[in-house]
This record gives structure tokens, C-alpha cells and sequence, in this order.
């Protein structure tokens, strides 16, 4: 059965090439297209299609509102398709809370073949599990206290990772244990995701820079477009080629790590399309180190934790809710009883 889609955008221009864009796809069914969210209100009601693509600008009511109003009234995966400016991050990092399943950048000079996974993640989201974004988590308690160990922490996410991600760092101590991330993100997001993830957290967290030394207390989260690598101490960014498709690619974090720290490590992968980071994650399991994966009942893509899992990587498959708490456990010097 194919997934029906209805296309919503004020520019006609954009709606024909988002629409002849899914139409390639033999299993995507394109039912209809909205100039506004007015007329898109009554497309839902009439075609109930498996998914929407949604411009975030757009006259009458602009896209947040209407996605907020979707994800009350009518819960229907929802992809936000944006240009990629500073501000629209902004605006679809807020989207994300809100519920949408992903983001896509509309093609331009800087990124012609933004498109090219927009059937792929079309069909991911027509399968996903919406969940209502938690309330924000209460820190771990530490009983005896928390002193990180010296343990670096590499987490890996891409669909479904905004959500993770907050509720995984939010419950982070101040002096949480030097951790890393790498989340398949355009490069104009990551730095809003950075300073948003900043403000709900007891830790620091920033995009990371080339040569910053790794601290406990700080959060580095790989800017977009660049593989985040560690060395000496140190992160590393670079520009090389993709891997699986991506840049930052996780399977090339986990690697770098387990060449730089081997078994002194915990490596975490999260919800997420495809098969990123299973490799790496071996890699350090296979060192030694801590391995953690998101269970399928929490995540919104059950995908490469699932790759991780099957390739015998992942030595606890926890729900997102008990990860940072598995973490917090494998790196804490002072006391390995945790209570709350």
C-alpha cells in the first residue's frame, strides 16, 4: 500500500518539485496540495493522508501554528520543509518539540540535492511513533554523589534525536563527564540546537571547535557538515568525505574515539534512519567500552540502533528515559547506587 502525502506550500513552484520529487517514488502517493493551511485543514479531512510536508512560511496562519494545531487535533507524522537560514533553524528546532517528524532544506545553489532523502524519510515517517515531548527531566540523583571517572561519552542520533537528546542531557550534572554528539543535522541548525540544548541543561553545551580540549562539565555537539573526531585530548573536526551518507557521520565519531581512548569510553546511539554508527559502536565494544542503545518502543525511528543491535553491538538496550541514567552510572567514580 503506497503512503499518501499531501504537500503544503504557498509556492506553487515548490509544490510541483516537492511533488514530482515523491511521484519518482512507485510506493509514495501524492493526494493533494495546499497553498495555505486553510486549505490544507480541509486536503486532511478529506484524504487523511499517512504524511505532510509543510512549509514553515506561509500567509494566513504560518506553519508552527499550524503544525501545533495538526499535532492537537489531528496526530499526523510531519515533515518541515524550510530554507536554511539562522532564523529558520530557530524556528524548526521548535518544530521539532513540537512533534515534527524531521526537517528538510529546500534545494539551492549551497545544497542543490537537499532532496534527495525526502522519499526515504517520507516513508520512515508514515511508520514512526509520535510521543508527546516529555516534560523537562529532573537531573539523575546520585547517591554518594557524581564525579566523572575520565570516561569519554560519544552519542550518536539523527530522526528523532532533537527530542533524545534533550531528554538524555537535561539530566546531566553540571559536572557531567565530557561527552560528544554527533546528530545528522544541516549546518545552519546546529548551532541554534547548541545554544538551545544550553539553556535546558545544567551543563555546558556548544558546537564544537576544532582543537577545544575535552572537560567534564561539556557538552560538544558537532556543527553540520563536519565529522566530529577526538585526538590528544582534543576534539577534531574535519571536512573529509561523507560516510554512509553523511557529514558528521556517527560510525566515524565511535571510530575516532576508539582509536583515541579504546575501552576508556561509553558510546550511545539513539533513534535514527539507516545504519550510521553500528560499525563504530562495534568497534568500541569490541575495545572495551560501554555500549548503549535506545529500545525500539521509544524511539521515533527504530533504525540504527536496531543496525547496532543486530550487528551485536549494543550491551544494554535501554528506553530513552534510563539511558542517562546508564551513564551517568558507567562513568561515576564516587558510587555506582543510583536512587530517584
Amino acid at each position: 500500500m503506497s503512503v499518501k502525502v499531501l504537500v503544503v506550500d504557498d509556492s506553487a513552484t515548490m509544490r510541483s518539485l516537492i511533488s514530482a520529487t515523491l511521484r519518482a517514488d512507485p510506493e509514495i502517493e501524492v493526494v493533494g496540495q495546499a497553498a495555505d493551511p486553510y486549505e490544507a485543514r480541509q486536503l486532511i479531512k478529506q484524504f487523511s493522508p499517512d504524511v505532510v510536508t509543510l512549509d514553515i512560511e506561509m500567509p494566513n496562519m504560518d506553519g508552527l501554528a499550524f503544525l501545533d494545531k495538526i499535532m492537537r487535533l489531528r496526530p499526523t507524522p510531519v515533515i518541515m520543509v524550510s530554507t536554511l537560514t539562522q532564523a529558520g533553524a530557530e524556528i524548526n528546532l521548535k518544530a521539532l518539540e513540537i512533534g515534527a517528524f524531521d526537517c528538510v532544506a529546500k534545494p539551492s545553489s549551497y545544497n542543490p540535492d537537499s532532496f534527495e532523502q525526502l522519499p526515504e524519510k517520507v516513508k520512515a515517517a508514515a511508520k514512526s511513533r509520535r510521543r508527546p515531548l516529555l516534560a523537562q527531566p529532573a537531573p539523575v540523583k546520585v547517591s554518594g554523589g557524581y564525579a566523572p571517572d575520565g570516561r569519554l561519552v560519544a552519542i550518536g542520533s539523527s530522526t528523532g534525536g532533537v527530542e533524545a537528546l534533550i531528554t538524555i542531557l537535561a539530566k546531566f550534572p553540571a559536572n557531567c563527564p565530557p561527552t560528544i554528539i554527533s546528530q545528522h543535522m544541516p549546518p545552519a541548525f546546529t548551532t541554534s540546537f547548541a545554544a538551545r540544548l544550553n539553556t535546558l541543561c545544567a551543563a555546558a553545551v556548544s558546537e564544537a571547535v576544532d582543537g577545544a580540549r575535552l572537560q567534564a562539565g561539556q557538552v560538544y555537539l558537532a556543527p553540520g557538515n563536519m565529522h566530529l573526531e577526538v585526538a590528544g585530548g582534543a576534539v577534531r573536526l574535519s571536512d573529509a568525505p561523507k560516510v554512509n551518507g553523511h557529514r558528521p557521520s556517527v560510525d566515524v565519531m565511535f571510530h575516532a574515539v576508539r582509536r583515541s581512548v579504546g575501552g576508556r569510553a561509553v558510546g550511545v546511539i539513539l533513534t535514527g534512519l539507516g545504519r550510521d554508527g553500528a560499525e563504530g559502536l562495534l568497534a568500541l565494544r569490541e575495545a572495551g567500552a560501554e555500549t548503549i542503545g535506545q529500545d525500539e518502543a521509544s524511539c521515533v525511528v527504530y533504525g540504527m540502533p536496531r543496525a547496532a543491535y543486530e550487528r551485536g553491538a549494543v550491551a544494554h538496550q535501554l528506553p530513552l528515559e534510563r539511558i542517562a541514567e546508564r551513564i551517568l552510572l558507567a562513568t561515576n567514580a564516587r558510587s555506582r547506587a543510583y536512587a530517584g
